[in-house]
């Protein structure tokens, strides 16, 4: 059974900064594609940050562009959100994704498995 589990999440005052994990298992090669994801109360779930497991390319959203880096450590199926300068508007779920089908890349609907999320709050 495929399996993301979220961590590092938390509450942190503005200018701070965060790096979540995600560490996959259940899968035989590890995922090719992962992406996080973050949800607001009362909004739609975005997208922020993708990587391509093989290469190591990573796209990012305008949102967040500059203030975040998306890493990996293949041998451990694990990748890494890291949060700088935080601002009170980045409070959010945040998730991560695997087994990309396709399209666009912060679509959520292009992302078949899902994590449980991890919680940042930024207070100002």
């Amino acid at each position: 059974q495929r399996q993301l589990v979220e961590s590092g999440g938390g509450s942190v005052q503005a200018g701070g900064s965060l790096r979540l994990a995600c560490t996959a298992s259940g899968y035989t090669a590890g995922p090719n594609t992962r992406g996080w994801f973050r949800q607001a109360p009362g909004k739609e779930r975005e997208g922020v940050a993708v990587i391509r497991t093989g290469s190591g390319d990573t796209y990012y959203a305008d949102s967040v562009k500059g203030r975040i880096a998306i890493s990996q450590d293949r041998a451990q199926n694990t990748i890494y959100l890291a949060l700088n300068s935080l601002k009170p508007e980045d409070t959010a779920m945040y998730y991560c994704a695997a087994d990309f089908v396709g399209g666009r890349w912060f679509s959520s609907e292009n992302f078949r498995t899902w994590g449980q999320g991890t919680q940042v709050t930024v207070s100002s």
